[in-house]
């Protein structure tokens, strides 16, 4: 399985900070450290890597990305070997009020139905972005999962260089 996604970042005061969007549901509510992830999501088939990742931020955010030149960040795999991430990097910045309203936002965004408790019988309705969050590239190491975390790494390689 192959996914795509946006790491948007920009600079405030010299420093670099990311926006994350923390993961949705019962397993990850009470969650913070390496619970956080790029807004990211599956291909369709025959779909582009760019366009699904623009796609899936829109699709997971509530909104669409900046506009601007995407900068390949490579591949990940995480979820025990399952997944590949594809990684993309975008400078700009989207205001404060559309990342605030991430959180709660019943109309917009992905959702995804979950049986919980597990083997209930019971299927709920949860958002698999619940909110969304700027972070420095130190804290976001601390709160991204860790099969997402090498992108940052690139992410600040990619910056220094165009500095």
């Amino acid at each position: 399985m192959t996914s795509a996604g946006i790491l948007l970042h920009r600079d405030r005061d010299g420093t670099v900070e990311v926006l994350l969007g923390h993961m949705g549901g019962p397993f990850w509510a009470r969650k913070d450290e390496a619970a956080w992830s790029i807004p990211k999501g599956v291909l369709d088939d025959g779909e582009e890597p760019v366009a699904a990742a623009r796609r899936e931020f829109t699709e997971e955010l509530g909104f669409p990305p900046p506009a601007g030149e995407l900068h390949e960040l490579g591949s990940v795999v995480q979820s025990g070997r399952r997944k590949t991430v594809l990684g993309y990097a975008l400078a700009g910045d989207v205001p404060a009020e559309l990342v605030a309203a991430v959180a709660g936002r019943p109309d917009a965004g992905d959702w995804v139905e979950i049986e919980w408790p597990r083997n209930s019988g019971r299927v709920l309705r949860f958002p698999e972005i619940d909110r969304a969050a700027w972070f420095d590239l130190e804290t976001a190491r601390i709160k991204l999962v860790k099969g997402q975390r090498p992108f940052l790494d690139r992410l600040e390689a990619l910056v220094l260089n165009r500095s």
